[in-house]
């Protein structure tokens, strides 16, 4: 069915944050106990535990964390092999992973006629079976590609806070010629949010989680 434009004159741009917002919960690390096996899992994320110190104590930021597991996990890996192991992910995890409310409210915005994408943190490589699956495009991590191996390393800055203001803009040029809704879920989306004339803070959660920081609110 094509979409209804008629009721869309202006240009709406729809973005929603993935881990928490359209999940229960974060996806990446899930993803990694099941690509790896809870074996080799546990015998790499052993090395995550003072790094995750650290940042507990400021001495390290939750970028360079998440640089720190990606290279931990992800060097020297296989594209073809991750792409495989996301695809499997994707199928077999799909319906304990995803919120049905956050599901219905992608299609609603597809079926209004607006762009829809998703705009996270998690790398892409991991989310694109999901994108497809919601058929909207993606904005995400970045991770670095050569000859068909990851090197471990992100391409760019991690999708997180102000860059996902500024992935966008990369992507879709001055948001102002748009409507932009957008949904989220943590800090990481305050400032995607406060950018958006229409915000929505934990909208697909239940309610008391909803209003909890009420200071995320839409710029004027």
């Amino acid at each position: 069915m094509e979409p209804n434009n008629t009721t869309n004159p202006v240009n709406v741009l729809s973005v929603f944050d993935f881990d928490g917002t359209l999940t229960y919960h974060d996806s990446f690390i899930p993803f990694l106990k099941f690509a790896f096996g809870k074996y080799r899992f546990s015998r790499k994320i052993i090395r995550l535990v003072l790094p995750t110190l650290q940042c507990a104590r400021r001495k390290l930021t939750r970028d360079e964390l998440k640089e720190v597991l990606i290279k931990t996990f992800l060097t020297g890996v296989d594209e073809q092999w991750l792409k495989d192991k996301a695809e499997q992910f994707c199928e077999i995890y799909w319906p304990k992973l995803m919120r049905p409310a956050g599901v219905l409210g992608v299609a609603a915005e597809v079926q209004r006629g607006s762009e829809v994408t998703i705009c996270s943190a998690s790398p892409s490589l991991v989310l694109k079976p999901f994108a497809e699956r919601l058929g909207i495009k993606l904005i995400s991590t970045e991770l670095e590609i050569v000859d068909g191996k990851l090197t471990g390393n992100i391409v760019g800055q991690n999708c997180r806070r102000e860059q996902k203001v500024k992935r966008l803009e990369q992507v879709y040029g001055d948001l102002t010629q748009y409507h932009l809704r957008a949904w989220g879920d943590t800090r990481g989306d305050f400032e995607l949010l406060q950018a958006a004339q229409d915000a929505h803070w934990r909208h697909f959660h239940k309610k008391y989680h909803r209003y909890k920081h009420k200071q995320v609110v839409p710029r004027n």
